[in-house]
């Protein structure tokens, strides 16, 4: 019996040593996945704009450039053809103007076509005086000598033949200009353009102390000015005395918001200089929007020519300080604050 317990203990420790020397079955790991990056979520549009107006401001820039070189070349041509800048109506000139009150239908291209036809030396224009809406006469200017009576006479006879009426004395109304008065209100009205300019530039000199900050600031509202004037020498504007003083008031919204756009950047300290730009852009960007739909408006429903003249001139210099502001004056900025910023070591 205890042979046989212990060969059955020397049987089960055999068997126990068997299974020990049995080799583990080798586990076969799974090979690692690769974690591929997650696909970047596409900019909206908003977002895609903001990126390009941030990395792409320098060639933004070229775009104000070349407005001005075009603008500059177009005003050089007007000289050169006529030897004026700029388009100018009696009011700035000398000449007449005639008032016929009439409710009757004029044909005012044919009159205007017939009168400049005889009168070949002369610049004459018709438009028709209208009052809530309806037609009350037409008006009549020419750049005639004034202090000849004999003119004025053969004039308002070319007038009667084509209206076929009869022009009394009573029956319409004529404002006369001398030529030399004429040319002195307009070189009056230039010195008064020019020194409001240039007092404009003293002041942004004295509040930023600034040389180039400075200087972009006037250089957009010159350059406001000029793609106005180059504007309306395309459209064929005659400048009035209406006009001159839209031009002062151009000086004055062209220069609002660079002033904005300026002190927010340098003045301000919080959030990054990007932000800040950002920032003067939503300010400024409604204000000036604000104020071309004021315009637009007053252009589709006045009647009066002078407001109108007015009224598209600012509209005019209004969409130029859109460029010469927010792509100009802002790359000018950035220049200079990346520069100071690289001679300070520190960044804004």
């Amino acid at each position: 019996m205890e042979e046989n317990s212990i060969g059955q203990e020397q049987n089960n420790g055999e068997e126990t040593k068997e299974i020990e020397d049995k080799p583990k079955p080798i586990k076969i790991e799974e090979p690692i996945k690769k974690l591929e990056p997650k696909p970047k979520k596409p900019l909206n549009i908003k977002e895609s704009i903001r990126n390009f107006y941030d990395k792409q401001y320098k060639k933004l820039m070229i775009i104000p450039l070349i407005m001005l070189l075009l603008a500059i070349i177009s005003i050089s041509y007007q000289v050169a053809t006529t030897g004026d800048f700029i388009q100018r109506d009696v009011t700035l000139k000398g000449g007449v103007t005639i008032t016929i009150p009439s409710e009757k239908p004029v044909d005012i291209a044919g009159l205007q076509s017939q009168l400049s036809s005889r009168f070949k030396e002369n610049d004459i224009s018709a438009r028709t005086l209208k009052r809530a809406g309806t037609d009350v006469g037409i008006i009549i200017t020419a750049d005639i000598d004034a202090e000849n009576k004999e003119n004025i006479d053969l004039f308002l006879s070319a007038i009667a033949e084509k209206l076929s009426i009869k022009l009394e004395e009573g029956s319409y109304s004529i404002e006369v200009m001398g030529s030399a008065l004429g040319a002195d209100f307009f070189k009056n009205s230039l010195n008064a353009l020019l020194f409001s300019f240039l007092f404009m530039a003293i002041v942004v000199f004295a509040v930023f102390r600034v040389p180039i900050p400075s200087l972009a600031v006037i250089l957009a509202a010159f350059s406001d000015i000029v793609v106005t004037v180059a504007v309306v020498n395309l459209l064929g504007i005659k400048l009035g005395t209406a006009g001159i003083a839209a031009f002062l008031m151009l000086i004055g919204y062209s220069v609002d918001t660079d002033i904005l756009l300026t002190t927010r950047v340098l003045k301000r300290k919080e959030g990054t200089e990007f932000e800040r730009i950002l920032s003067s852009v939503s300010t400024g960007m409604t204000m000036t929007l604000t104020a071309i739909t004021a315009v637009a408006v007053a252009i589709i429903f006045t009647q009066n020519d002078t407001i109108r003249q007015i009224m598209t001139i600012l509209l005019i210099g209004l969409l130029a300080d859109i460029i010469n502001t927010w792509i100009q004056n802002v790359g000018i900025l950035r220049f200079y604050l990346e520069r100071k910023s690289r001679q300070t070591g520190k960044w804004h």
